[in-house]
């Protein structure tokens, strides 16, 4: 097996800094992620993944980080990307654009494959049920957000609270600030990942329901992608928490990832038949 030196794949990594476009290297492996923390950290986080993968295939691996979600998407689902990190909803997305993709490993968080989020209030109100929420102030996070936006509205109206039934809603970017929102009375009630509600409970907060369970982020693969790479690429993400090392490249992306662990399509069903229900009054 053939090994970078360090200053070529230094070298490897400086090259999408500096231009981050798509004319490779001989035989150079494109890693995509999607931008959902600054270019910067993100290479920071993911550059001991590239080396890794880079160690198993032999080849040097360049990170490339979209714009927005929507090139990332179109990027995977064109194949200008070899490997690409998703979430749960883009997945859903680009498959249902583009079609089947070959699936790598999902991200195993505190030992489970599978997170949530909650809808809450604060501890000294009143509201106790979702209906209660009728006629609230509520704040979500991003409108792209699975868990500060889609699903929780979803729950919303299955509950019968539509937009109409609030006193109205904002979108406030972030869970952290959905969090302290609500916290400051400025908001009756929020939705926020299951790991920023669980931060801030203690600090007055009160859940009112749990999403359903649904499948972490993961990696893809190019559709054309020889079998014999996409076989060394999984192996080495597979057996990686075992490895010497493993943990730290893991928890550089996450703090609280425990492994990579095996992905199935059909991991994602609820997710997509959720955002089937919600295309379907009009949010997408």
């Amino acid at each position: 097996m053939k090994y970078l030196s360090p200053l070529l794949f230094g070298m490897a990594v400086i090259i999408f800094t500096l231009s981050p476009t798509f004319a490779t290297v001989a035989d150079e492996l494109l890693l995509g992620i999607h931008p959902y923390k600054s270019a910067k950290i993100l290479h920071k986080s993911f550059a001991p993944l590239a080396e890794v993968i880079s160690r198993a295939t032999g080849k040097p691996v360049r990170i490339v980080i979209a714009k927005d979600y929507q090139q990332h998407i179109q990027q995977v689902g064109k194949s200008k990307l070899d490997i690409a990190y998703m979430g749960p909803v883009s997945y859903v997305q680009l498959v249902a654009r583009y079609g089947p993709m070959p699936m790598l490993a999902r991200l195993e968080i505190n030992g489970s494959p599978t997170f949530q989020g909650h809808i809450f209030a604060r501890a000294t109100d009143t509201i106790r049920t979702l209906n209660d929420i009728k006629g609230k102030q509520f704040a979500f996070g991003n409108p792209a957000s699975t868990m500060s936006h889609l699903v929780p509205r979803h729950m919303l109206w299955k509950a019968g609270v539509g937009a109409e039934n609030l006193a109205g809603f904002d979108f406030l970017g972030n869970h952290t600030n959905v969090a302290l929102a609500v916290l400051s009375g400025k908001y009756d009630a929020g939705a926020v990942k299951e790991e920023v509600f669980h931060k801030n409970k203690s600090r007055g907060l009160r859940s009112i329901a749990v999403t359903p369970k649904l499948s972490e982020h993961l990696f893809v693969a190019n559709t054309n992608l020889p079998k014999q790479q996409f076989d060394i690429i999984r192996k080495a993400m597979l057996s990686l928490h075992q490895q010497k090392n493993g943990m730290v490249t893991l928890r550089g992306i996450k703090k609280t990832m425990t492994a990579l662990v095996p992905v199935k399509d059909n991991d994602y069903d609820n997710l997509r038949q959720i955002l089937k229900e919600l295309a379907s009054i009009g949010v997408k």
